[in-house]
């Protein structure tokens, strides 16, 4: 059996590894990732598909372990290129089914359940129920004459889930019996020591929190997380307060999870969010998106007073039940100050314990490492720093180093019962940039121009040349776009115009009648002048008229 991480490997996010058998492929999940700082006007990272797309004939399907963006965000993208049968448990396919309908596409999207056992062609597979911070995920256990694999997921070890469903570890250790070849495991936070803490101690602390609130309470958190939504319905409900929820996705998740069942409140509890007004502030909670401070979510525009229904005030409670996601923390942050200024009662991770990991920490994944004892390990789903934990920590429980596997995207690893090899870059798997309704036509080259326009602005050169007779008939002109405020900084402009008219000048007598090389010495001569001057280097863009 081949494995190829495509994606979720030295990163956080853009989930997705396929599993090769003679001449048939089935993937486990098809994420996505947000964009890095220095990502100029990219909306989001997808995995590469190259391979997927030379060998559709061979794909048997796409299993998907749970509805978070990190493991369904690239579905869309994926469909548009090959249409591949979809196989989720119910939240999953429902979140799937939604953003289909936003790209205005349709998917063969075939439900499963915990507990079932399935064919994909030569794959039996059997979805294995787990716990983590979104309802309906699931772990995998796929079995080929090669090898028998098990794959974790997104998982945390929850003995007290709000849905009281807990991880099955009855069949968890049936399948250690068994004998498991590779194990492929979460890694996100193996970083942190202990156990990461069951959601019911969040029900505790928000509890605590509601029954002494006297005002309007809003309470951001993720979307997806169907487990917490519900706990915070209940305590409305039993400290007598209606509910009303803000944010497309927040909106778009309840209606779903109600439709499937996921959420449960008594008739007449809800209210909608433009007819909140004549609540009073003791008797209403909102529950809103926003928790990672995202410029446009509906917090973040009930901070800035740009909000249609919502208008923060004195003595409100705002509570931001999440930790803020790596790379966010200035976002957090200034929504966090922006609320504080309008004096209302702020309570946030630091304050609070209103949040807990849904991935595993370390005597978690001891306990999943004990109970699974497979022959080779792989861990995933985890920057480098992570997968290099992992590995330390599956050493310190007594595999051998030889028998551990920290892949890179793109890299494969061929296991079968008696042995397991990795090999290096098999597999196109760079990163793929959506921009708008362009995917991957933004390239490194693009980017580069952009971070440049970013940091030192723009100069465009226009004048009117008659090349026959090495005349310059009209201009040039000078536009400055992001390096220079012109009306403040006319002298500058003017030297710059005289300076340009020198250069064209200059290279129509040197005989030039190609364009691009009027352009390149005109170019040339600008880099100098502007950085003599200011000690910027903008883009320089000549645009000449042939008269």
């Amino acid at each position: 059996m081949k494995i190829f991480p495509i994606g979720g490997l030295n990163e956080i996010g853009k989930n997705m590894t396929v599993l090769e058998y003679k001449d048939q492929i089935m993937v486990i999940d098809c994420g996505m990732s947000f964009p890095e700082d220095e990502m100029f006007g990219i909306d989001v990272v997808i995995p590469d598909f190259t391979y997927l797309i030379n060998n559709a004939k061979k794909i048997r399907g796409v299993v998907i372990t749970h509805g978070h963006e990190d493991h369904i965000g690239g579905i869309p993208y994926l469909l548009k290129k090959i249409n591949v049968p979809i196989y989720g448990t119910r939240l999953p396919l429902g979140l799937i089914r939604n953003k289909l309908d936003e790209h205005g596409i349709k998917g063969d999207l075939r439900p499963i359940n915990a507990g079932d056992k399935f064919r994909l062609g030569d794959f039996k597979v059997e979805a294995i129920r787990t716990t983590h911070s979104i309802a309906d995920s699931i772990c995998l256990c796929i079995e080929t004459p090669a090898a028998r694999i098990f794959h974790t997921g997104d998982f945390k070890i929850d003995y007290t889930p709000i849905d009281g469903e807990p991880i099955d570890f009855a069949k968890l250790a049936e399948l250690g019996r068994k004998g498991i070849d590779l194990m492929m495991a979460d890694s996100t936070n193996v970083m942190r020591p202990g156990f990461t803490p069951s959601e019911q101690v969040v029900g505790q602390t928000l509890d605590g929190i509601f029954r002494e609130a006297k005002n309007r309470i809003i309470i951001a958190t993720f979307s997806s997380n169907v487990h917490r939504v519900q706990k915070i319905i209940e305590l409305a409900v039993r400290y007598g307060r209606k509910f009303a929820v803000s944010g497309r996705s927040m909106e778009n998740v309840v209606k779903l999870a109600v439709e499937l069942g996921y959420l449960k409140f008594p008739a007449g509890s809800y209210v909608e969010l433009n007819k909140t007004r004549n609540i009073p502030d003791s008797e209403l909670v909102i529950i809103t998106t926003g928790s990672q401070g995202e410029p446009m979510s509906a917090l973040a525009r009930m901070a800035d007073d740009e909000h249609r229904n919502v208008k923060l005030k004195k003595g409100d409670m705002v509570i931001l039940s999440s930790t803020p996601v790596p790379g966010n923390e200035k976002e957090v942050s200034n929504v966090v100050n922006k609320l504080s200024e309008k004096e209302v009662e702020v309570i946030y991770n630091e304050v609070a314990d209103i949040h807990v990991s849904g991935h595993a920490c370390q005597e978690d994944l001891k306990l999943i490492h004990s109970l699974i004892r497979p022959k080779f390990f792989m861990p995933v789903h985890g920057e480098h720093r992570h997968l290099v934990r992992h590995a330390k920590l599956a050493e310190e429980l007594g595999m051998k180093k030889d028998n551990i596997f920290i892949l890179s995207n793109g890299d494969q690893l061929t296991v079968d019962k008696r042995k397991a090899i990795q090999f290096k870059n098999v597999v196109s798997a760079d990163d793929i940039l959506v921009d708008g309704l362009g995917v991957g036509d933004v390239g490194n080259v693009v980017l580069r121009d952009r971070k440049m326009l970013s940091e030192s602005g723009l100069i465009i050169i226009v004048a009117a040349i008659d090349r026959a007779n090495g005349v310059v008939v009209s201009g040039p002109e000078i536009v400055s776009r992001g390096f220079v405020y012109v009306k403040e900084h006319e002298e500058l402009i003017e030297a710059a115009r005289k300076k340009a008219l020198e250069s064209i000048e200059a290279n129509i007598r040197g005989g030039f009648k190609d364009w691009n090389t009027i352009k390149n010495g005109v170019r040339d001569d600008m880099r100098k002048f502007v950085f003599k001057s200011t000690r910027r280097s903008p883009i320089i863009m000549p645009i000449f008229l042939d008269i």
